[in-house]
């Protein structure tokens, strides 16, 4: 039986070229209205003023998302300290001055889906706007650690729009085992994380981070069509794994 891959962002029309996927973006669903500036490193990455992937602060001149975000030369900026995108003309909007994806990344395997995003300009640091710590060094992440994603896409699987507010959910890691078991060779367990729960990520979550214990441990990347489904838990690139390669880019992450 084929396992149909479902990338949490890129919409087919953008990668005519993809090969055994489908490409779709994937927001939380069965989650939770954030509390207002609880999670101050969660940025909204906009093309045309429109949201399409997420991504946080990791320093104040790079965003950490996947690298099924890029979009080329295309335009683009990234909304900070926003809640509510209807209400973020009132906050900062930056512009992208570079997209740098991992070198390596696989559009169609989504092997190595990490990018770095440097800004124009630094981002000025306030209750509202603030950063999220990443590991200092390559660490496994327990099965069965309690964990949360954030983003602002789509509240059901079979939904029109994007959600306007922040909402999260919690969730759980699971075993290398369960995660290989459910995705076969698609998974790849040294840079991949694999995680079930009641609520999860879905279409326009692309980006954002996998919370453990304060700090983002993962980077919103694929899963199943059904949005958290059981039987295609949604996977995350491992940050950890990429510490060299991120510090070769940006210099060592306070």
């Amino acid at each position: 039986m084929t396992i149909i891959i479902i990338s949490v962002l890129l919409l087919a029309s953008l990668l005519p070229h993809l090969t055994f996927t489908d490409h779709v973006n994937v927001g939380i669903v069965n989650g939770r209205k954030t509390t207002p500036h609880s999670r101050p490193y969660m940025v909204s990455i906009q093309k045309r003023g429109e949201h399409f992937c997420g991504g946080f602060l990791i320093s104040d001149q790079y965003v950490l998302t996947a690298a099924h975000c890029w979009t080329g030369l295309e335009f683009l900026t990234v909304v900070v300290g926003a809640d509510d995108l209807r209400e973020s003309k009132s906050s900062d909007h930056i512009r992208v001055e570079s997209s740098i994806p991992h070198p390596d990344y696989n559009t169609s395997t989504e092997e190595n889906d990490i990018m770095l995003l440097k800004l124009e300009k630094k981002v000025r640091m306030k209750k509202e706007v603030g950063l999220i710590s990443i590991p200092k060094k390559e660490v496994e992440i327990k099965a069965g650690t309690l964990c949360a994603v954030a983003g602002w896409g789509l509240l059901k699987p079979d939904g029109k729009e994007i959600s306007n507010e922040l909402m999260e959910a919690d969730t759980t890691v699971l075993s290398q085992a369960e995660c290989k078991k459910k995705w076969g060779s698609h998974y790849i367990g040294q840079q991949m994380i694999c995680v079930y729960g009641k609520g999860g990520t879905c279409k326009g979550d692309s980006g954002g981070p996998l919370i453990c214990g304060g700090t983002a441990v993962g980077i919103t990347s694929f899963g199943d069509h059904h949005c958290n489904s059981p039987d295609g838990p949604n996977v995350y690139t491992k940050i950890s794994a990429y510490i060299n390669w991120i510090n070769n880019v940006i210099g060592n992450v306070k």
